[in-house]
């Protein structure tokens, strides 16, 4: 979906609201708010405030401003004290709600959504809400219940019909539901042209029921109306319509990303099953000492900061690079970072020779399909002793597809054993560990996958090195 600059909606006041001056601030504030001058609005706000001391909209808005700055709890505090103002508000339950539900806390998410219901019992935004963070606790029918009460409550959205497209795949018991995914999908771009991941999705759905030719004929479609996107172009190629290129181009990560960055959280905990984080986390603490704070680790794609609160423990410095600046956003707000680069991973690793203890790489190397450029990067990025852990997709090895690598429907790569134990042996890699695992789901079934760890160990230094405070003995 379209990224866009105010990551919670904004509505104007529902309250009367009283004659003065704060009126014409506030119009302004919600002006600028919504167009992503925060500076501007912030200043209104306050300046509100200082005025009409716990003025509620002042309050609430501030409160979401603050959100997106990172500073959740701040504004949680705000928009409660502005609910014990203006308790039967809708939109402001449910704009705690969402920051809630960014911050993954569901439950509070939940009881934010329900008293918008109380007060609105068709608050389509709120019933959508509910309806996914209901899904994301693994309580099915309820979900579908609210998905289905969000269809009724707003026909016309294109949002509604996405979501609940995205929920019969992802939980279908049978080949209906995907065919009623695709049904869905075509409904919210026809609503909204816009809406231009309902045109990705239902080509993933018809891909999955085997209907390749439909599939590769709406990336064509989509490409004839936008050649210049990439996203469609890369798909095409993932559906066998055109050659597959050596790896994903920069420019489809960053717009899938960018698009993806505000579900991405919903879709790979709540649908996907996605363990990568803790896994891979888990095979790297094996092979350290316990965590004492004393390590520089890059997170190398880190999108929204999922590894940051486990890798915390073990670093002193913890850096967070990723190509979609969609995603750097939400890593900012998740927090645990010490910085965040905006790059390409190849590029920065290059850049950063001999600066990190560990790199960890949480499904970002699936866009890679030849892997020996950024295998070698990492090399470079690490010192002598380092550690490199990464997930990749595992190719199946008695498939007819020849090579290391394959890009597969999904627009990810999968990387055949052999090929990734020599690539990292060739870049000087040592004490490779590749373990096979399961790490998401797609379309209802596991992801075949590969857990990899490898070493920089020239002249036998030691694990035990990595104690110390950036650079081991050798």
């Amino acid at each position: 979906m379209k990224r866009n600059t105010a990551r919670i909606p904004l509505r104007r006041p529902q309250r009367p609201a009283a004659e003065g001056a704060w009126r014409s601030w506030l119009n302004q504030a919600i002006q600028a708010h919504q167009q992503g001058d925060l500076d501007t609005a912030e200043h209104l706000y306050r300046k509100i405030l200082t005025s009409e001391i716990a003025q509620p909209d002042a309050l609430h808005y501030l409160g979401v401003l603050q959100h997106q700055r990172g500073r959740s709890d701040e504004a949680v505090e705000l928009i409660r004290t502005a609910l014990a103002a203006i308790p039967n508000h809708a939109d402001a339950h449910n704009n705690l709600g969402n920051i809630h539900k960014e911050c993954g806390r569901l439950a509070e998410a939940e009881a934010c959504y329900r008293r918008a219901l109380a007060c609105a019992p068709t608050h389509a935004d709120a019933l959508g809400n509910l309806a996914v963070v209901l899904e994301a606790q693994d309580r099915l029918l309820p979900a579908f219940e609210a998905y289905g009460k969000f269809l009724l409550a707003a026909p016309r959205s294109a949002r509604a019909h996405y979501l609940m497209g995205l929920f019969l795949r992802h939980h279908a018991e049978g080949i209906e539901h995907v065919e009623q995914s695709v049904e869905c999908f075509q409904r919210a771009f026809a609503l909204d042209d816009k809406q231009l991941c309902a045109l990705q999705e239902q080509g993933v759905s018809l891909y999955a029921l085997g209907r390749d030719d439909e599939a590769r004929q709406v990336y064509r479609d989509w490409l004839a109306r936008d050649p210049g996107n990439p996203v469609p172009r890369h798909m095409l190629a993932a559906c066998g319509g055109s050659e597959a290129p050596a790896r994903a181009d920069d420019a489809y990560v960053r717009a899938e990303f960018d698009s993806f960055a505000e579900n991405f959280d919903r879709q790979l905990l709540g649908h996907l099953n996605y363990r990568a984080p803790q896994v891979l986390v888990d095979a790297m603490a094996a092979s350290l000492p316990p965590a004492a704070a004393t390590l520089d680790v890059l997170d190398a794609g880190c999108g929204t900061g999922l590894c940051a609160p486990l890798l915390r423990p073990y670093a002193r410095r913890l850096i967070g690079v990723d190509l979609s600046a969609g995603m750097l956003d939400k890593a900012r707000q998740r927090g645990g970072y010490d910085e965040l680069a905006e790059a390409e991973l190849t590029a920065y690793l290059q850049a950063h020779a001999a600066m990190h203890d560990v790199v960890v790489s949480a499904d970002t190397l699936v866009y890679f399909g030849d892997l020996a450029p950024v295998v070698a990067a990492a090399h470079t990025a690490l010192r002598p002793g380092g550690s490199f852990v990464f997930s990749l997709e595992a190719k199946d090895e008695a498939s007819l597809d020849s090579g290391g690598f394959v890009l597969s429907s999904s627009g990810r790569y999968r990387h055949g054993r052999d090929y990734v134990e020599e690539t990292l042996r060739r870049s000087g890699f040592a004490d490779i560990r590749i373990t096979p695992d399961s790490l998401r789901k797609e379309a209802g079934k596991p992801v075949a996958s590969w857990v990899v760890l490898a070493r920089y160990a020239p002249n036998g230094a030691s694990m035990s090195a990595l104690a110390g405070k950036g650079t081991p003995d050798i």
